[in-house]
């Protein structure tokens, strides 16, 4: 199964994100242990286009959270040191803080590419 980082691709690439935020209407079924594939792009290719593999990833923890419960050491596992959590919530994620969303704790299966 993938799962698309488009916003997120350099952070999966470079192996600095661990944790993803999804809609608490999706991946409803995703469980500890599943393995996916972090992909680029996963939906709206055009003609030609083909999914882009970036790493494969397990699912270590999932659970539900409000934005604004989101801690500093949370952000720099998304990928973004030094940026605060207002400034995530507000500049990356685009939310309201009383969003309730789904957190999912990965861990990498594959090595970086070189």
């Amino acid at each position: 199964m993938n799962m698309a980082f488009s916003k997120t691709t350099e952070q999966i690439r470079n192996r600095t994100k661990t944790v993803t935020r999804r809609s608490i209407d999706t991946w409803r079924k995703l469980k500890p242990g599943d393995v996916l594939q972090a992909v680029a792009k996963a939906q709206g290719l055009k003609k030609g286009e083909h999914v882009e593999r970036l790493a494969t990833i397990r699912v270590v923890r999932i659970n539900q959270c409000l934005l604004c419960e989101l801690s500093t050491q949370d952000v720099a596992r998304e990928g973004f040191r030094g940026m605060t959590p207002e400034q995530f919530i507000f500049d990356v994620y685009r939310a309201n803080p009383a969003t309730l969303v789904r957190r999912i704790e990965f861990e990498y299966v594959d090595e970086a590419p070189e």
